[in-house]
C-alpha cells in the first residue's frame, strides 16, 4: 500500500509563512502528477498547487505569487512553500498524488491525511 504523510502546519501571523511537505511511502513504481489542495470550514476542497512529473506547474488565482510548489522525486516528496499568508489562507491542506505501483499499471490517486493552517493575529 501507499501512504502519504503530511507535515509543517500550524499557527502563523497575516504576512508570516509556513513550508508544508507531504512524502509518499510504500509500494510505489512511479509518481505522476503531485497537487496540493486545501479545504476551509463549509467549503468544498478546491485545488491549490499542481505540479506534473514534466516540469508543468500550475497555481489558484488567489495563491498565484505568494506560494511555491516543488517536488522531490527522488524522496517521493513534494512542497508547499506559503508566504505572505492571509487570513482567507486558512484550511486544512491535503496532498494529492497520482501513484503507479507497478510498471505499465494505472495511475492511482493517493491523498494525505490533512494538515491545518491557521493565520490569524
Amino acid at each position: 500500500q501507499v501512504q502519504l504523510v503530511e507535515s509543517g502546519g500550524g499557527l502563523v501571523q497575516p504576512g508570516g509563512s509556513l513550508r508544508l511537505s507531504c512524502t509518499a511511502s510504500g509500494n510505489i513504481f512511479n509518481i505522476g502528477a503531485m497537487a496540493w489542495y486545501r479545504q476551509a470550514p463549509g467549503k468544498q476542497r478546491d485545488l491549490v498547487a499542481a505540479a506534473t512529473i514534466y516540469g508543468g506547474i500550475e497555481y489558484s488565482d488567489s495563491v498565484r505569487g505568494r506560494f511555491t510548489i516543488s517536488r522531490d522525486n527522488a524522496n517521493n516528496t513534494v512542497y508547499l512553500q506559503m508566504n505572505s499568508l492571509k487570513q482567507e489562507d486558512t484550511a486544512v491542506y491535503y496532498c494529492r498524488m497520482l501513484v503507479q505501483i507497478q510498471n505499465g499499471g494505472p495511475r492511482l490517486q493517493y491523498w494525505g491525511q490533512g494538515t491545518q493552517v491557521t493565520v490569524s493575529s
